[in-house]
């Protein structure tokens, strides 16, 4: 398994060299920068978690929006939310705040990924019994429609009786080869992400806990804006491009043409928009990227008044009131406005 490993490496066409060069480039100017922004660093961090976990859990069929995540993050009740929902967010949130928090201190093993996979599904009832165990049942990946049925099998994955052996040497390949240094971290990280989801090793959580793995990689090989610019959210827009360029890439896999330039074009050109607007949030305010699609309609509205009580925004924008009052606390968080009076007549203004 190895030599086939490595070989897909070894035909990356020049096109890809030349887009790592410019993800490695804009790499070393965030870390570069960074040290000078502390603050940027700690808020973009408290976002991307919102986003992160909002759209990795959409991505596999989730409901939630981000206000919403946010609000259960706050200890609100969502009622109107199926339990499982909630129970995956929950964990996929925690998880990836731990990773963000301590990825210098977990390295890539059978026994973390087993434990990520606990972690993730920890709040998730329909779940429990193989929490942190490889699959022991076959998991193809097929399609369903609007019904619910399936009409088709997109992917054979790895048979049950196998996932340990082909993990084992996944997780050992994986580690030597970004020790030897003979591949750039990018390309071995791509080469084990479309390798692990063509093993598919768990019954579920599979995708999310790729994601969750792309973060560790990513930190502990330098790209340290993983945590400020949120991948999953770049994935989730481009959801229709994923899925295509992971099955065309795994459709060859085991095969005399084994090919996975179309995977590690889509992951290259993802993490390269990441450094991008990582490097561009550290020249200038772009706070857009900071807030919801109804917060960025409120501080819209605030830039165009010269004060506004909350109930007068809630009316011009179409926002419910407690979403006014979330989006008013994060503005002031961010020391984007300012607020005038008390009680009743409280009003707000853009900060000057």
């Amino acid at each position: 398994m190895n030599n086939l490993l490595e070989k897909r490496l070894n035909a990356i066409p020049i096109k890809l060299v030349m887009k790592l060069n410019s993800i490695d480039r804009f790499a070393g100017q965030w870390s570069a920068g960074v040290h000078y922004k502390p603050q940027l660093l700690g808020q973009l961090k408290k976002s991307v978690l919102i986003t992160s976990t909002g759209a990795s859990t959409r991505i596999e069929g989730a409901k939630l929006s981000d206000e919403d995540i946010e609000k259960l993050m706050q200890g609100m009740s969502l009622q109107k939310f199926a339990d499982r929902d909630k129970q995956e967010v929950q964990g996929y949130y925690e998880l990836l705040e731990n990773v963000f928090d301590s990825w210098e201190d977990i390295a890539l093993s059978e026994g973390v990924i087993k434990h990520f996979h606990k972690e993730l599904l920890k709040y998730v009832v329909k779940d429990s019994l193989h929490r942190g165990e490889y699959k022991k049942k076959e998991n193809k990946v097929q399609m369903i429609n609007s019904e619910g049925k399936i009409i088709a099998t997109v992917f054979d994955t790895t048979p049950a009786y196998l996932t340990p052996k082909r993990m084992t040497e996944l997780v050992e390949w994986t580690n030597r080869a970004l020790k030897e240094e003979k591949y750039p971290p990018l390309l071995i990280i791509g080469g084990f992400l479309v390798e692990f989801l063509a093993i598919h090793p768990f019954q579920d959580g599979n995708g999310r806990i790729s994601r969750i793995l792309t973060n560790l990689l990513l930190l502990k090989n330098g790209y340290l804006f993983a945590p400020c610019v949120s991948h999953e959210k770049l994935i989730e827009d481009n959801k229709p491009n994923y899925y295509l360029a992971l099955r065309k890439s795994q459709k060859t896999l085991g095969t005399k043409q084994e090919n996975i330039t179309d995977w590690l074009e889509f992951f290259f050109d993802v993490i390269l928009k990441q450094a991008e607007t990582a490097v561009v949030l550290l020249s200038k305010e772009a706070i857009d990227t900071m807030l919801s699609q109804k917060q960025l309609a409120v501080w819209t509205y605030l830039q165009t008044v010269q004060d506004a009580a909350p109930d007068e925004i809630a009316t011009k924008t179409k926002i419910g009131r407690p979403t006014v009052n979330q989006a008013l606390t994060k503005l002031l968080k961010l020391k984007k406005i300012e607020r005038i009076g008390l009680g009743r007549a409280t009003r707000y203004r853009k900060a000057n």
